[in-house]
């Protein structure tokens, strides 16, 4: 791991030279269990989901803490559209949870789901802890030789400065912390970089941090399908390291199927770019985040598992306010969607065109068919009536509500929401939830939820 110092010389210390052997995080229990392979199909939890509009049976989210704090120092370098009031967006995020278990979702929370066990299960922390020591780095300044060198130091002082940032001694620290503690090392991937001083303990330590402050946005570190989860590649340098495999551990905790990773480095997928449409039809989008070269690993994987596959192409625009497909388009009903009123239509210069992906089995290949298909078009032969939304409501987050299933949406944009209640396509309920201070982070109800399992019985 990079930072970790140790050399061998911290046995002259009184302590191991070599560290115990370290388990992969993908193949532990966190069960209670003994670590193992993960579990063959018939043992997970039910996973996947048909289509958008089934109810809402799993939701992952993640509560603001200590991560956003960091991020709110200073919004833009964070991937924030403005500054935020935190105890406004914690709050505004408990009543969004709450909403959800009220419509029947079970909700796990990526803090709790870190923690669980951790405080009964010696496996369970010991996963924990592995996590967090992939997340804390260790490293002696540049100058630190010459500094203690200069200062007179013996080879005794050199040799514990080298022990103070090996990988047994942050092992020892990370053993005595809280289950708290280890969760905010997860979520605040500290780098601590330590100076020798020759006064007091020797050492002076800096401290800086990468924390994960977009992770409140579960929806994009993955996708849901039909057979199971796919693990994401994210695009931004912010948000590229670490936040899928927290959401990786945090999945296979709660034993949910996860078929497959995009592998690097050149392919990119965001859960954002995302729609189940039934079991005939997925809709993905290809613009500034995800790119062809993840939908075709997933092509060729059959991680889809539909008959057909919509490539929604943004070639004209590929602006950060429109960065995904649930920012200009979302499924609300069996048969009714929102889409942005500016990019619809063959004149319009940000248009959106389609191209289908069809196999006759499902053990066939898939193959291209029609191709540069205008998107609303496309969509109203799949048999959908569309509410098109204004680009100022659009903005305002109009079209990234969340579908709860069978009707019942959760519209964070009141003008929007009152549309959607007068149209005489949508027969369902319209909920309001103001959520302003979470799309001051560039994202709302959809963003902020990653349903993993959906199901119509």
């Amino acid at each position: 791991m990079a930072g970790d110092g140790g050399d061998g010389d911290a046995a002259a210390n009184g302590v191991p030279s070599t560290p115990p052997p370290k388990r992969p995080v993908e193949c532990a229990r966190l069960d209670g269990g003994a670590p193992a392979e993960p579990p063959p199909p018939e043992t997970f939890a039910p996973t996947g989901q048909t289509h958008e509009d089934d109810p809402a049976r799993v939701v992952v989210v993640c509560s603001p803490g200590l991560s956003k704090t960091m991020g709110a120092l200073h919004p833009v370098g964070a991937l924030w559209e403005g500054p935020v009031n935190l105890q406004r967006t914690r709050a505004q995020h408990t009543d969004f949870c709450a909403r959800l278990a009220a419509a029947g979702a079970a909700v796990h929370d990526v803090r709790a789901v870190l923690e669980r066990d951790a405080r009964r299960s010696v496996t369970a922390r010991l996963a924990l802890e592995d996590l967090a020591a992939d997340c804390l780095r260790y490293e002696l300044h540049p100058d630190a030789e010459q500094i203690a060198t200069g200062a007179g130091a013996d080879a005794a002082a050199t040799r514990a400065h080298r022990y103070h940032v090996s990988a047994e001694y942050k092992a020892l620290v990370l053993e005595k912390m809280d289950v708290a503690q280890l969760v905010e090392i997860v979520l605040t991937r500290p780098t601590v970089t330590v100076v020798p001083s020759l006064r007091d303990t020797g050492l002076t330590a800096a401290y800086a941090f990468s924390p994960l402050s977009n992770l409140i946005f579960t929806r994009d570190q993955q996708i849901t399908t039909r057979k199971g989860v796919v693990m994401a590649r994210l695009r931004s340098q912010q948000r590229a390291v670490f936040e899928a495999d927290v959401l990786e551990f945090c999945l296979r905790k709660l034993n949910l199927r996860i078929i497959g990773r995009i592998p690097g480095p050149d392919a990119f997928l965001e859960g954002g770019d995302f729609f189940p449409a039934g079991p005939d039809l997925s809709f993905i989008g290809v613009g500034p985040r995800t790119n062809m070269a993840a939908v075709h690993h997933m092509l060729a994987n059959d991680l889809f598992g539909t008959r057909r596959v919509a490539v929604v192409r943004d070639d004209f625009e590929r602006q950060q306010e429109r960065m995904h497909l649930d920012t200009v388009f979302n499924i609300i009903s069996g048969d009714c969607v929102l889409m942005l009123r500016d990019m619809m239509g063959d004149d319009s210069p940000t248009r959106r065109l389609v191209d289908e992906w069809v196999r006759d089995a499902d053990d066939a290949p898939y193959v291209k068919g029609r191709t540069d298909v205008e998107f609303s078009l496309y969509v109203r032969e799949a048999g959908y009536n569309i509410i098109p939304i204004d680009g100022a409501d659009q903005l305002a987050y109009g079209c990234n509500a969340l579908n709860l299933g069978a009707g019942r949406l959760l519209s964070v944009h009141q003008k929007t929401a009152r549309q959607i209640a007068r149209s005489p396509y949508f027969k369902g309920d319209v909920e309001y939830m103001p959520f302003d201070a979470v799309t001051a982070m560039y994202g709302a109800a959809h963003c902020c939820s990653q349903v993993v399992y959906r199901s119509a019985e």
